[in-house]
């Protein structure tokens, strides 16, 4: 039987967290939460800015120990929020020290109307993973929390996840 986990990085709004609760709410898989070790600090502009200077600068933030091993998965949800066109950093520390040689990645990715280039981002470094059910969540532009993606579609990709994994499952 296969095992899936959803592990996130969420900042501002919470809009990633939302939308991988959304996802473990259907699947019942495991969920973790990605949190670094120096917490991001001053107002949203503030780390806006500084999130631009790690990005340019390849930097990947240490990160706590997450509560469970990817290891034991067979399917690994990944979900960021854009952070100048590209995963936040802090997700890049994560897929960086994991191996998904074998496993199936499901990434997503969460925006304000700069999709960039997250998922090929994220697929390219998840080495050796078999990626599928990419998905991309537009929320407002203003770095709100108002979805602008249309509910339905995020039901539909969902409800592709529940089925992809309950042919796994056979």
């Amino acid at each position: 039987m296969k095992k899936m986990l959803i592990v996130y990085y969420s900042w501002s709004n919470g809009n990633t967290k939302r939308i991988a609760d959304m996802l473990q709410e259907k699947t019942d898989a495991d969920i973790v939460r990605i949190d670094t070790v120096e917490p991001y600090k001053g107002s949203y502009n503030d780390v806006v800015n500084q999130g631009q200077k790690e990005v340019n600068n390849g930097y990947k933030p240490q990160i706590k120990k997450i509560e469970v091993c990817p290891a034991d998965y067979d399917v690994v949800a990944i979900g960021t929020p854009t952070w100048w066109y590209t995963m936040a950093p802090a997700v890049r520390t994560f897929i960086e020290e994991c191996d998904f040689k074998g496993k199936t990645v499901i990434p997503f990715m969460t925006n304000g109307g700069w999709a960039g280039h997250v998922i090929k981002d994220m697929s390219d470094a998840c080495k050796g993973a078999t990626i599928c059910h990419e998905m991309e969540i537009k929320f407002s532009s203003d770095g709100g929390d108002t979805l602008e993606t249309p509910q339905n579609v995020i039901d539909k990709w969902i409800d592709g996840i529940v089925e992809f994994l309950a042919q796994e499952r056979k």
